[in-house]
């Protein structure tokens, strides 16, 4: 079955970039022009993905004003002569069918992916974390994508980590098949370097089975009574198969201030119209 939607679990409170987050979903914090929100769902769309699903919590009413027209504004711009910058504020708009549903209590990854249980109406489907920017084109999910239907079995981006950082991640014990593709036995929460089975780390992309939901209602809730995505595709292994692949492109976590600006940063540099303001700007940071 053809992969179509996309869920983006956004219900979070963003404590790193307290206390802009106060009032601002983080979500929404921009990369250079436009928010992280909107660089992955380009990534779902440019991919082929028709629907995108935003698990958001309640006071991010924001997110969901985001992505609606603003013809107003695109009139006044227009009048002024802004071409340019009313066809952007048009794009937000009709990059995909992006709906909201609401993540009431905050218990964790999985169970914010849960929430999109009834919206994602028993398909296939992908999930992707907002905070992980990933640059390359083809984007990772057009990358997964062709995983997912050379093996038909679900799909876990992975990141070769150094091994004195693999207890801050997800690692998954697998197998090679395949150029960049390991079959996955099993998964670990934020192993030990000893106990890690790998230095493959997960990265917040999945391609799952509708199947997953069930695994989701049957896992035990963890620390601070949160259910974990991973937990639940540990119960996935025992009747689907599951396989990771390690992406190309370069991975931003935009999930701390100090990787929004090395991705702000690394984005203007790529950027035709920002590299040179963007190459003097830090000619004149340097110290003397």
């Amino acid at each position: 079955m053809k992969v179509r939607t996309a869920v983006i679990p956004a219900a979070g409170l963003g404590t790193r970039f307290l206390p802009v987050t106060k009032l601002v979903p983080k979500e929404l914090l921009p990369i250079l022009d436009k928010p992280m929100l909107q660089y992955v769902v380009e990534e779902a769309a440019e991919a082929g993905i028709e629907r995108v699903i935003v698990v958001t919590s309640r006071g991010k009413e924001s997110i969901a004003a985001y992505f609606q027209a603003m013809p107003d504004l695109e009139e006044r711009l227009a009048d002024s002569g802004a071409t340019a910058l009313a066809a952007k504020v048009r794009a937000a708009a009709e990059i995909a069918q992006v709906s909201f549903v609401i993540q009431e209590q905050p218990l964790g990854l999985g169970h914010a992916v849960l929430t999109a249980e009834e919206a994602v109406a028993g398909e296939p489907f992908v999930v992707i974390l907002p905070d992980d920017i990933i640059a390359h084109s083809p984007g990772v999910v057009a990358q997964m994508l062709v995983v997912h239907e050379n093996t038909g079995g679900g799909v876990v981006a992975v990141e070769p980590m150094p091994w004195e950082r693999v207890h801050n991640y997800g690692v998954v014990d697998a197998t090679p098949v395949d150029d960049r593709v390991h079959q996955i036995h099993g998964l670990v929460e934020k192993p030990s370097r000893r106990e890690a089975p790998s230095n493959l780390t997960i990265v917040g992309r999945y391609i799952l089975p509708p199947e997953i939901f069930d695994d989701l209602r049957r896992t035990p809730p963890g620390t601070n009574g949160e259910i974990q995505l991973t937990d639940a595709l540990v119960l996935l292994l025992e009747h689907h198969e599951l396989y990771a692949y390690e992406f190309l492109g370069t991975r931003y976590d935009g999930g701390t201030p100090l990787g929004l600006l090395r991705a702000s940063l690394e984005f203007g540099l790529a950027r035709e119209d920002t590299r040179q303001e963007v190459l003097a700007l830090l000619k004149t940071l340097q110290p003397e």
